[in-house]
């Protein structure tokens, strides 16, 4: 009877460090997981429907490395989602005083777009532009918040760069939040 009394203790011991390590594991790969079987990644995002994540940890960024989503041409960075995904946060960041940014979003459907670019600095010099509806035309330039009524179906995209009637630094990091 003794031995059980003392076996116990050990098993319940050992038990909890291997939930601890399991755990550990599930959240760091569910992450992984959730990226490459939910949809093809663009390096430094993570999206999951109504909570949306930004996720730009060195180990996502190396499993992320495919650049179907995100591409960097002559200082634009081309980002393309699909409304499905919606609502859902970018991360991104600006290494250059005129770098922009182009998110696509393809196969939109809904009558209105709501969009927000936020930052920790104080600042940060960045805005939306312009916004280039699906039969072509072009509107802008706006704020940090966008709220647009979209009047066809089809692909809208969103500019987003440094306001030239504005000071403040263009470099940094920052999200920008669709819904």
């Amino acid at each position: 009877m003794k031995k059980y009394f003392v076996l116990i203790p050990l098993l319940l011991l050992s038990c909890k460090k291997e939930t601890e390590k399991t755990e550990t594991a599930n959240q760091d790969s569910s992450v992984v997981t959730e990226q490459t079987q939910t949809q093809p990644m663009a390096d430094s995002i993570a999206l999951r429907k109504k909570d949306s994540i930004i996720n730009n940890a060195p180990a996502t960024k190396e499993v992320l490395r495919t650049g179907v989503m995100r591409e960097v041409k002559n200082g634009e960075i081309i980002r393309t989602m699909d409304a499905s995904q919606l609502p859902f946060t970018v991360g991104e960041q600006f290494t250059d005083q005129n770098q922009k940014l182009i998110l696509k979003i393809s196969n939109v459907d809904q009558s209105k777009i709501n969009a927000k670019i936020s930052t920790r600095q104080k600042d940060f010099n960045i805005r939306f532009n312009q916004i280039r509806l699906p039969n072509g035309d072009y509107d802008g330039p706006f704020g940090r918040d966008l709220t647009y009524d979209i009047k066809s179906k089809g692909e809208v995209w969103l500019i987003i760069g440094k306001d030239q009637m504005a000071e403040g630094d263009v470099k940094g990091d920052f999200t920008v939040s669709v819904e």
